[in-house]
């Protein structure tokens, strides 16, 4: 399984930009695609999720600016639509993929490489 990320750079604060995130190598009926992202010198965080199902969770500190969305055709790529950026926004934006499963020796979690999301001030 590889996933590839896209739609990372430099924006001005207020800006946009549109992540992507697309997934190859792998068919799961039960999982969820996400973004989290790392800013110099702090931990790795949550940011925003979607389920097979469809379901979405977003963090607090980014919610009202930040969606999460799929490609509902091929299902195997995620977008992040982030809105009225901050420079506190800044990061490296890495998209993560959870196979479920119920015995939990099945789960198993992929990254990609990330992506710099840089705002300017």
């Amino acid at each position: 399984v590889k996933l590839l990320e896209s739609g990372g750079g430099l924006v001005q604060a207020g800006g946009s930009l549109k992540l992507s995130c697309a997934q190859s190598g792998g068919t799961f009926s039960s999982y969820a695609m996400g973004w989290f992202r790392q800013a110099p010198g702090k931990e790795r965080e949550f940011v925003a999720s979607i389920s097979s199902s469809g379901r979405t969770d977003v963090a607090w500190s980014v919610r009202g600016r930040f969606a999460i969305s799929r490609d509902n055709a091929a299902k195997n790529t995620i977008f992040l639509q982030m809105n009225s950026l901050k420079p506190e926004d800044t990061a490296l934006y890495y998209c993560k993929l959870k196979r479920e499963a119920l015995n939990p020796k099945y789960e198993r979690e992929w990254w990609g490489q990330g992506t710099q999301v840089t705002v300017s001030s």
